[in-house]
C-alpha cells in the first residue's frame, strides 16, 4: 500500500482538545475550519469526507487521535496554553480508516503537525475552571 505523505492546509482552529480527550468522543480532537476550496479538495481526493454546519466553522474536518496532539508557534516552540476558537493554523494532515464496533467503516482526518500562527488564548472562567482538571489540560 502506497503511503500518501501529510497534505498542508490553512485553517481556522475550533474547539481544540488537545492534552485531554473530549469528553463525547473519547479522543483528542480539534475542528479545522474555513477550508479553502483547495484543501477541500485535497482532503477529498485522500477520502476524508468535509462537513459544513452552516456557521462561521464553513467547510471543515474534525482531526482525532489517540495521543495529546501538540501544537507548535511558526519559531517552532511548543505553545503550552489553551487554544481559543477563531485561533489561525498551518496544519499537517493526514487520515486513518477504521472500523466501528456495529459494523460502520470510514475514514477521518488526523493531525501531523498543528502549527499556530495567530493564538487566540482560551480564558478560562474561574466558575468553568472549578470543573477541570488544569494540570491535566495545560
Amino acid at each position: 500500500m502506497q503511503k500518501i505523505p501529510p497534505t498542508p492546509i490553512k485553517a481556522t482552529i475550533y474547539w481544540a482538545n488537545l492534552k485531554q480527550p473530549n469528553k463525547m468522543s473519547g479522543k483528542y480532537q480539534v475542528d479545522l475550519g474555513n477550508l479553502s476550496s483547495k484543501a477541500v479538495a485535497a482532503l477529498e481526493e485522500r477520502g476524508v469526507p468535509i462537513r459544513n454546519k452552516n456557521n462561521e466553522a464553513g467547510d471543515y474536518v474534525t482531526a482525532k487521535s489517540n495521543y495529546p496532539i501538540r501544537a507548535y508557534n511558526a519559531d517552532g516552540d511548543e505553545i503550552h496554553c489553551l487554544i481559543g476558537n477563531g485561533s489561525e493554523a498551518v496544519v499537517a494532515v493526514s487520515h486513518y480508516d477504521w472500523k466501528g464496533q456495529t459494523g460502520q467503516d470510514g475514514r477521518s482526518a488526523s493531525c501531523y503537525k498543528l502549527v499556530i500562527t495567530d493564538l487566540n488564548e482560551y480564558e478560562i472562567d474561574s466558575e468553568v475552571a472549578l470543573d477541570l482538571d488544569l494540570e491535566a489540560a495545560l
